[in-house]
Parts: structure tokens; C-alpha cells; sequence
């Protein structure tokens, strides 16, 4: 037996799976759902730029996950901005005790993120051709351009995913898995993109910081969903397994 090559020898070798039953992990955490469909498939485990096999990337979820995914993450405009919204917008927290501010912070569409006791708040607006942040006063105050934000998906995405999915029960060491549906998810949508960023469902994480000299640290900008909610993204989406 070796690894999937294309999508009906994943077809076979995932149906297979589906009729084992429950799986003992093959690693504690939260990756071991991914680990484990990995070795059952006999996937090489890789950190490269390369799919997974044939021309796909393999995601494994967990029925019941909550977990958050990063899409992407992407510097927003104009150049330098981060120096000015940690300047504008930081503030201290308890968690680091260096008495230099920090602006992290989860942005939605929906309603405004409060920054600390700073009396301040900053938002996602969406635009025709633009996603704004924006502050209490309704500045705008930053920007991401829609087509980059595109391009910054898709480059994370280049390849066609196969979403899997397993019921889990027990913790740590002691998880088991029961693999029961595996899509086939293409044709990545900008436009559902906006809509659930709009709906609030993809949220975006600022987290910046200050090294010892006081220069702005970018620990990513990053675009996130619910893993749940990846499928929605695409306009489509192909039934490759379903277990009774």
C-alpha cells in the first residue's frame, strides 16, 4: 500500500478508513486528528509548499471543532501603519509587565472591540474595493485592498482541499476518531469571503507588540473562521465519501 496519488485512490483508501470503526490518535493535541488520517492514508508528513497529494491539500477536522483557522495573514496600508495604530491605539495589559503597550486585539464587522481602558475601539468596515478598519470616531484608519487580500488567500490556497471529518471522543493520548465524510471543496469565492467577514464570522486578529526598543513587532495580521465554516468559502463542493 502506499499514498493516495489522486482523488479515486483517496476515494478507496478513505473509505476503508470510514469502516474501521474508532481510532486510537496517533498524537495528543489538537493536530492529532490531522496526523492520524495522515498515517492511515500514508502520507508523508511535510512543512513544505506542496499539496498533499496529487494536486490537493488534506484538512481533517473534528466534527464538533470550534477551533479557530487562520486564513491567511496580511499586513494591512498604508506602509508603516502598524507604528501608528500601536501608537494610537495600544495599551498596557497585565500580561506583560515591560509597561509597553500592545495592540492585540479580534476585529469584527459586526460591532466595535473595545482596546483595553483606553476608552478607544476599532472595527472591520467593508468597502466596494476595500476592507477598512476603522475607529470609534469612524476614521478609517487603515485598509487592505481587495484584490491583494485575494491574492493572499489563493496563495495560501493553490490547490484543491479535501475537507475530512471525524466524530472524536476521549482526551490527550486517549483520543479516538471515527472518519465519516470527506468533500471536495474548489472554486474559492472573494464575494463569501465578504459576506461572512460581514456576518462576523471571519474575524481578524491584530497582535502587535514592541521589542526592547521600543520598534513595532508584527506578529501577523490574520484573517480567521471557524474551521466549520471553511466549506463556505467555495462555490463548490463535491461528496467524495459519506459513512452511513
Amino acid at each position: 500500500m502506499s499514498a493516495p496519488t489522486n482523488l479515486r485512490e483517496f476515494v478507496e483508501k478513505f473509505s476503508a478508513i470510514t469502516k474501521q470503526g474508532w481510532i486510537q490518535t496517533h498524537r495528543s493535541g489538537p493536530t492529532g486528528i490531522g496526523k492520524t488520517l495522515e498515517d492511515l492514508l500514508e502520507i508523508q508528513e511535510n512543512n513544505f509548499d506542496e499539496p498533499d497529494f496529487g494536486n490537493y491539500e488534506l484538512k481533517a477536522m473534528r466534527s464538533s471543532a470550534t477551533s479557530m483557522l487562520t486564513l491567511f495573514t496580511k499586513t494591512p496600508k498604508p506602509p508603516r501603519v502598524n507604528a501608528k495604530l500601536l501608537d494610537d491605539y495600544g495599551f498596557a495589559t497585565e500580561k506583560y509587565d515591560n509597561g509597553k503597550k500592545v495592540l492585540h486585539t479580534t476585529l469584527l464587522a459586526t460591532r466595535p472591540s473595545e482596546l483595553g481602558n483606553t476608552g478607544k475601539s476599532l472595527q472591520v468596515k467593508c468597502g466596494d474595493n476595500q476592507i477598512f478598519i476603522i475607529d470609534h470616531t469612524g476614521k478609517e484608519v487603515a485598509y487592505w485592498n481587495s484584490n491583494e487580500l485575494e491574492k493572499a488567500f489563493l496563495k495560501k490556497y493553490k490547490y484543491r482541499l479535501v475537507h475530512a471529518y471525524a466524530d472524536s471522543k476521549g482526551e490527550g493520548k486517549e483520543e479516538q476518531f471515527k472518519f465519516h465524510t470527506a468533500l471536495e471543496l474548489y472554486d474559492f469565492s472573494f464575494e463569501n469571503m465578504i459576506t461572512l467577514l460581514k456576518e462576523g464570522i471571519i474575524k481578524v486578529d491584530i497582535r502587535i507588540g514592541q521589542y526592547s526598543n521600543g520598534k513595532p513587532h508584527d506578529h501577523g495580521t490574520g484573517f480567521r473562521i471557524q474551521e466549520k465554516y471553511l466549506d463556505c468559502m467555495f462555490k463548490s463542493q463535491n461528496v467524495l465519501v459519506k459513512a452511513d
